[in-house]
């Protein structure tokens, strides 16, 4: 039997052991994909000793997907965009893909939602942030990037294509933004303060955020201002489809992994 994992710090919100065993059950593998909490500076000793023991595969999360860089071997995504949530033990060599921004871009697809050439705000300029702003760079939109520590999110701009702001600018760049895409893990927790002000949000934009185990309350917010709203669960699943498609070369069954978190979420 194959064992697979996702690292993360905190990693007990995670809904990803329940997508991907389901999705390995549905492919008839012999596989099974467990959680671990890892700390950040522990990251190149778990990754080692996951090769050493024979696993099939790694999942990153939060804080851990910048810091894989110094282990793992990075493919041309992975590398421009500086961070890693997938890590794949090929032939001798720790390979690291990222499928975030993928995983988003394909979440906000099928949901009906047009990009291209559109007034996007992506909050923050971490990990996730980095591979959802790539993405929508390459699809030619007109990208803000903002950010708490506005060096970082100039930093990201340059490196994609587009503008970099502080968290002070957010009220004027939500008014102007088509599409507002929460990148941070601010929501993740209940009592995390609020990113915005909800009364900026209007009808006629598009609300994602990535936070996936809880309705946070910038969806709350949007709902309430008439916005289309979306939640971290579809870009949860396609960037896990993805994984599975590189670790083992199978078409992902991503109605089986969608109907998985959405029953595990339900039984919270």
């Amino acid at each position: 039997m194959l064992v697979y994992a996702v690292f993360g710090d905190p990693v007990e919100h995670s809904l990803s052991p329940a997508m991907q065993n389901a999705a390995f059950s549905a492919l008839g593998l012999s596989s099974r994909y467990l959680a671990f909490r890892v700390k950040r500076e522990r990251l190149r000793d778990a990754i080692l000793g996951a090769e050493a023991m024979g696993f099939g595969g790694l999942n990153l999360t939060i804080p851990l997907k910048e810091e894989a860089l110094k282990v793992v071997v990075p493919d041309e995504n992975a590398a421009a965009m500086g961070a890693v949530n997938t890590v794949a033990f090929e032939a001798g060599e720790i390979r690291g893909y990222n499928t975030d921004g993928q995983g988003a871009l394909m979440a906000l697809e099928g949901a009906g939602v047009r990009v291209d050439g559109r007034r996007v705000l992506v909050i923050g300029a971490g990990g996730a942030a980095k591979a959802i702003a790539r993405q929508l760079s390459l699809r030619g939109v007109e990208l803000s990037i903002a950010n708490r520590d506005r060096r970082r999110a100039l930093d990201l701009a340059a490196l994609v294509g587009g503008r970099g702001y502080g968290l002070e600018d957010l009220e004027k760049l939500v008014s102007e933004s088509e599409v507002v895409v929460n990148a941070t893990s601010v929501g993740m927790r209940e009592g995390d303060p609020r990113l915005l002000d909800g009364r900026i949000l209007r009808e006629g934009q598009t609300v994602f955020d990535i936070v996936y185990n809880r309705e946070t309350e910038l969806l709350r917010d949007a709902r309430q201002a008439g916005a289309k709203v979306l939640d971290g669960v579809m870009m949860l699943v396609y960037q896990g489809a993805f994984s599975i498609e590189i670790w083992t070369g199978r078409k992902a069954p991503v109605d089986v992994m969608e109907q998985a978190v959405r029953e595990e979420l339900r039984n919270r």
